[in-house]
């Protein structure tokens, strides 16, 4: 009996599993179930003359990646069931498949982008002073 293999399963470390040997940095994220590839970064529009110059870009949204900041967002439910539908909307008339926080990054790296863009005639601006 005392030369009886150990019925332990070995199993390889998340290190082991996403080691890429071709990538220098660190090991990649393990990929979610629901993940989907990530759209190519577009180049940058070249910026339109204007009379004010801003010193930042609005951020293009990130897509399906780790992210390093979080914040929480308290929404209303029905507001809560309009993101659920969109998203569902995407998925069967679109066959995109995202998650309420790529929608949600998404939906802010536009108004973001029209907010630099038009500045006080912004949809972002209107709707605050609209409330």
């Amino acid at each position: 009996m005392a030369n009886q293999r150990s019925r332990r399963v070995i199993l390889p470390g998340a290190d082991e599993l996403f080691f890429r040997p071709s990538e220098p940095a660190g090991p990649e994220p393990a990929p979610r179930l629901d993940d989907s590839p990530a759209a190519p970064a577009a180049q940058p529009a070249p910026a339109k003359s204007r009379t004010r110059v801003r010193q930042t870009r609005a951020p293009r949204s990130s897509g399906r990646q780790r992210h390093d900041e979080k914040i929480t967002v308290y929404i209303s439910a029905p507001e809560l069931l309009a993101l659920e539908q969109a998203r569902l909307t995407l998925r069967a008339d679109h066959g995109l498949t995202a998650d309420r926080g790529r929608i949600v990054r998404e939906a802010v790296a536009v108004l973001l982008a029209d907010f630099e863009e038009y500045g006080d005639s912004s949809m972002l601006v209107q709707r605050l002073t609209g409330e």
